[in-house]
């Protein structure tokens, strides 16, 4: 899976955008979503990937409403829908309700709001980077980042998510901040970063809070 979002959509977090960078070869004006065998689903202008599978699926379809055919791909996006258009419980508490092996992104095209996350193991291969024009660019395929992004590319943090207005957050330590830390090679050469959860920082914890059906949760986030 691919995706390539506009820094108006979703702004990389600082600490990300290194260089130098390589010309990433595709240019969006929003964003754009390519899958390849990923699962892909679009819902009322919610358009998302989902790579991997999710064990509890039976019993979040219960807890959503949906009927039996619905899969993982459908399943993220009414969890989506219900943080935004209801909000009955925090997004780190949602994310963390999911159980298995994935990672998914998500692409509300009429608010321009992102929902991205990865499983608490880090279990499938997820990538993100900012090119050259500022693009926040995620892939399960590393090189594909890595070429488009250079020394601005990093796994995906495990057990985290990103919200175009609230940024990474960790889902399993919610009131800790994340900090940044350079990845090094076997020549010692720094080649990208990733985040970590920072033990001693802590945050006050801003749950999603609960809004009218008509309002839009990533405003009020």
């Amino acid at each position: 899976m691919l995706a390539v979002f506009d820094k108006s959509v979703a702004k990389s977090p600082d600490a990300l955008q290194q260089s130098p960078h390589n010309e990433c070869v595709t240019a969006v004006k929003d964003g754009i979503l390519a899958a390849h065998f990923s699962l892909f689903a679009v819902v009322d202008d919610i358009f998302c990937l989902f790579e991997g599978h999710i064990e509890n699926i039976a019993l979040l379809k219960q807890q959503y409403g949906l009927n039996k055919t619905a899969n993982e791909v459908i399943i993220v996006i009414e969890a989506y829908r219900t943080l935004r258009d209801r909000g009955p419980y925090p997004a780190d508490q949602v994310v963390r309700g999911i159980q298995g092996k994935f990672a998914f992104i998500l692409f509300d095209s009429a608010s321009k709001a992102t929902f991205i996350a990865s499983d608490a193991d880090g279990s499938v291969p997820f990538f993100w980077g900012t090119d050259a024009e500022g693009h926040l660019v995620l892939s399960d395929d590393g090189e594909v980042v890595k070429q488009g992004c250079g020394k601005s590319f990093a796994p995906f943090p495990k057990g985290c998510f990103f919200t175009s207005s609230g940024g990474l957050r960790s889902y399993e330590h919610p009131i800790n901040e994340l900090k940044a830390v350079p990845r090094v090679d076997s020549s010692g050469e720094v080649c990208g970063l990733t985040f970590k959860v920072d033990s001693e920082s802590k945050k006050g914890k801003t749950g999603m809070p609960r809004v009218g059906s008509d309002a839009n949760w990533s405003q009020n986030y």
